[in-house]
């Protein structure tokens, strides 16, 4: 079980580096899919896409891969922040505003990608949040 969802794991944070260099390489095509909606207002928000996206996806699959290679759990806790809070965001703004087209998509990549996180760092060693928060 172990063996499994490290890989799956690892598989997870290569999906995601390669969301971080499509948001690295081609910010407007990336950004102005279906799944992701954005446009980019002049060269400050190219920049802001480009940088923001590439962050968000970047460091949250190094933390899988890494933690998943090391096997050291206490690195998913930050993907599992990253993807949490996107998903608290995405499902206010769905209280707020109300449901657009293909909405559950992305909440249901991101949601995957906390339990996912969570399920493994309780599987795989890590520290106890006491002692990571001390």
């Amino acid at each position: 079980m172990r063996l499994f969802l490290t890989a799956l794991i690892f598989l997870v944070g290569l999906f995601d580096l390669f969301m971080a260099g499509s948001f690295l390489l081609t910010p407007q095509t990336t950004a102005s899919g279906a799944v992701f909606g954005l446009a980019p207002i002049g060269v400050a928000g190219l920049s802001t896409i480009r940088g923001d996206m590439t962050s968000f996806f970047g460091v949250g699959a190094v933390c899988m891969m890494w933690g998943a290679w090391r096997r050291n759990a206490d690195l998913l806790l930050v993907p599992a922040m990253l993807f949490g809070t996107t998903l608290a965001g995405r499902a206010v703004n769905l209280a707020v505003i109300g449901a657009y087209p293909g909405w559950a998509a992305p909440m249901a990549v991101e949601a995957g990608h906390v339990v996912l996180a969570l399920v493994a760092w309780r599987l795989l060693p890590h520290h106890r949040l006491a002692e990571i928060a001390a």
